[in-house]
């Protein structure tokens, strides 16, 4: 047995030895961590922190996020696990899932969506599947990490309503149903306080709340003071080593500013982390096996946004035109700490050439080449998308660059049976290219295996299925964050409130060019009507959802609820269930949705906690946001709630409390009739003049019955 380390191990502990490990000390081995989310780049030199050693390359967050499937990001954690094992990583750093407040933000790549539950749903099934293996899964970035400008300093300004229903939402659910090993906190501040140092974040809100249980590590760099840091509830400084932080500790602890027990627990929760660790057994991986499961991810992942005249899916042995450097050589994952040196890597080009007569044209420098080859061609597919998205910067724009738009226009003018290919790290606008052609496919992101799975699609080998994961304007400017973004002096300011992505253009009936959760596939679906039932957990739905065409597909049945005459504000409709769901061709199924209770509820700023509001919840179900085929009403019963009474309520909100009324009006009648005040505030007919002044006003006014006094033991007796 070990014995107990000393203030100066304790502090060695919760610095890391270098990059990528912690550190050896009081008897602790030192284990890996290293970057995910979506592939494990473990460094391959010790002269090149960036460059990692081979491994499959997953699509990315901004594409798994449009296969609204929870079980495929299981897999795909299964997969990364095993991996880890195979390299001696103990943690990956992921997944990531900070909400997308904005499309310029230059990590959405890396991040799942603008709305809280299906990024926390989908999480949840990603760490499940890595931990499943042994392998810690780190949840990042903690928290209002939604842009790359001046990140490392600014200041998130946000509500709390907002900052806990929007963007808090998903950690609670992640760290609530999945426990991952660890949580990374962010760069930026959160109303003034650094993350890092942030005793209502780290401590209050995820370990006393939430019940986390496992490690705070940093961001690599977020630290400032690793004193306050510690005192916080911060564990682990990352990179190490930080010698004169570790000094600073233990000179803390003997000068009385730092409690030894928060140093002491700090340091257990890396010796639990390294322990648990060795827990794991080493594994091997099939490389090509983890390459097929790219692919499928990667197919299921693409979004077909436009499709006019069944142009798609392609026939074996047509001619085509390949035109655009990315089908040769693709964009398929972001810039930064998560770049990853892949095992192998699929083009679109190779790909379709397997099954057509395939002619190449690069475009972007040659546009000329490219309209004579559009021409000549039975159909044309030209691949364009955004060039650049990294880690450390936000982007510039959401349009495509000048030179691809002009290359789509004019190819489009050669040959009116023109497919539209993106890849994009983040939403493009598509207007006003887009009325040009008949087709356009959403290809993000893919990963290694993006080329292939971008040819099953295309030739009807996968049936299209995704949806997307944020809304596409119509213009920047429609954007709701478009105003407050991304701030200045240190400071932004989330002036949109809960009225994030979809929210907010429904908040304002904005027209938009494809809403959140939409996507086309080549088989159509007829939802039938639907049904709702409350249970002592939440609201069950039923609804059949018949497969009408030729093919067989997927469709992912959507349920937005929305409280009419709710007393709180309210954006006008929330995701708050959906399902991905197998259909075959001209077969029926019955699908079953559950909203659980707790993802009803709105967070009450006057009793700080989650209340579920009584009323008539519709819960309209569909195949978008804007899609909506069928409506079923759930009568909920609502939570007690009780705000408390105080001098500044007003005589409107103490007559509305049954207590307050009776107590308020004794006091009236004992003051010989009240006097003129009192008669006016115990007069229903007169209480929209008075029923707004705070009562402790009152005792101003001449002939008021309260005093001081009086109103202390009001309060003292309505709240006892």
């Amino acid at each position: 047995m070990q014995p107990d380390p000393t203030v100066a191990e304790q502090a060695a502990l919760t610095s890391g030895n270098d990059f990528w490990h912690t550190t050896p000390a009081a008897g602790l081995p030192s284990i890996t961590v290293t970057d995910g989310p979506h592939g494990v780049r473990l460094q391959a030199s010790e002269d090149d922190v960036v460059t990692g050693r081979p491994a499959t390359c997953f699509p990315p967050a901004v594409a798994t996020a449009s296969t609204w499937d929870p079980d495929l990001l299981r897999r795909i954690g299964e997969a990364l696990g095993d991996e880890c094992r195979a390299m001696g990583v103990a943690v990956l750093l992921g997944p990531g899932i900070n909400l997308k407040r904005t499309p310029l933000g230059g990590r959405n790549f890396e991040y799942f969506s603008e709305d809280p539950l299906l990024t926390g749903v989908l999480a949840t099934e990603w760490v499940r599947g890595l931990q499943s293996r042994g392998v810690g899964a780190s949840l990042k970035h903690f928290a209002v990490n939604s842009q790359e400008t001046d990140r490392m300093r600014i200041s998130a300004d946000v509500d709390e309503r907002t900052l806990r229903e929007m963007y808090l939402r998903a950690f609670q659910r992640v760290v609530t149903q999945a426990q991952p090993w660890t949580v990374m906190c962010s760069y930026n501040r959160i109303n003034g306080v650094h993350a890092s140092q942030n005793r209502w974040l780290l401590t209050e809100v995820l370990r006393e709340e939430w019940g986390f249980a496992g490690l705070v590590v940093s961001d690599w760099g977020a630290v400032a003071d690793r004193v306050a840091a510690v005192a916080a509830g911060l564990d682990l400084t990352m990179p190490g080593p930080d010698d004169t932080g570790d000094r600073a500790l233990a000179e803390a602890v003997a000068d009385g500013r730092l409690d030894p027990a928060a140093l002491r627990a700090a340091a257990d929760r890396v010796r639990a982390l390294v322990e648990r660790t060795a827990e794991r057994e080493p594994a091997e991986f099939d490389a090509d096996t983890h390459h097929a499961l790219a692919r499928e991810i990667a197919a299921r992942a693409v979004v077909l946004l436009k499709n006019e005249g069944g142009l798609l899916p392609l026939s074996e042995g047509q001619s085509l035109a390949v035109i655009g450097e990315f089908a040769r050589t693709p964009r398929y994952q972001g810039g930064g700490s998560s770049h990853i040196t892949p095992t192998r890597l699929d083009d679109a080009l190779t790909a379709l050439s397997e099954s057509a007569e395939v002619r190449f044209a690069s475009g972007y420098d040659d546009i000329d080449e490219a309209v004579a080859l559009a021409a000549e061609s039975e159909v044309a597919l030209v691949f364009v998308g955004s060039e650049h998205e990294t880690e450390g910067a936000d982007r510039e724009s959401v349009d495509l660059p000048p030179a691809h738009r002009e290359l789509v226009e004019r190819v489009a003018a050669a040959n009116p049976r023109t497919v539209v290919v993106l890849s994009n790290g983040a939403v493009v606008l598509t207007r006003p290219w887009e009325a040009a052609v008949p087709a356009v496919v959403e290809g993000w992101l893919l990963g290694q295996a993006g080329g292939s799975a971008l040819a099953d699609v295309l030739f009807g080998r996968t049936n299209p299925s995704g949806r997307l994961a944020e809304t596409i304007p119509v213009r920047l400017a429609d954007h709701p964050s478009y105003l407050d973004f991304p701030g200045e002096n240190g400071h932004v300011r989330y002036g949109e409130g809960l009225h994030v992505g979809y929210r907010g253009f429904d908040a304002r009936e904005q027209e938009v060019a494809y809403p959140f959760g939409f996507g086309l596939s080549y088989t159509t679906f007829e939802y039938g009507a639907a049904e709702a039932t409350v249970t002592d957990s939440g609201i069950e739905i039923r609804v059949p959802v018949t497969n009408t065409g030729r093919r067989d597909g997927r469709e992912v049945v959507q349920v937005y609820v929305s409280v009419p005459g709710s007393a709180v504000r309210r954006v006008p409709r929330e995701l708050k269930a959906f399902a991905n769901i197998p259909i075959a061709a001209g077969e029926t199924a019955e699908v079953v949705l559950r909203i659980a209770r707790e993802d009803l509820a709105y967070w009450d700023t006057r009793v700080n906690r989650w209340i579920v509001e009584g009323g008539e919840y519709h819960c309209a179900v569909g195949s978008s946001s804007r899609d909506l085929h069928t409506t079923a009403v759930a009568e909920v019963m609502g939570d007690e709630v009780r705000v408390p009474l105080t001098g500044e309520s007003t005589v409107a909100e103490w007559f509305a409390d049954p207590r307050g009324a009776e107590l308020l009006g004794q006091a009236f009648a004992a003051a010989a009739g009240g006097g003129p005040i009192g008669r006016l505030a115990a007069d229903p007919s007169t209480m929209s003049f008075v029923g707004s002044l705070p009562l402790s006003r009152m005792s101003a006014f001449p002939g008021s019955p309260l005093t001081a006094d009086t109103l202390a033991k009001l309060i003292a007796e309505v709240n006892g």
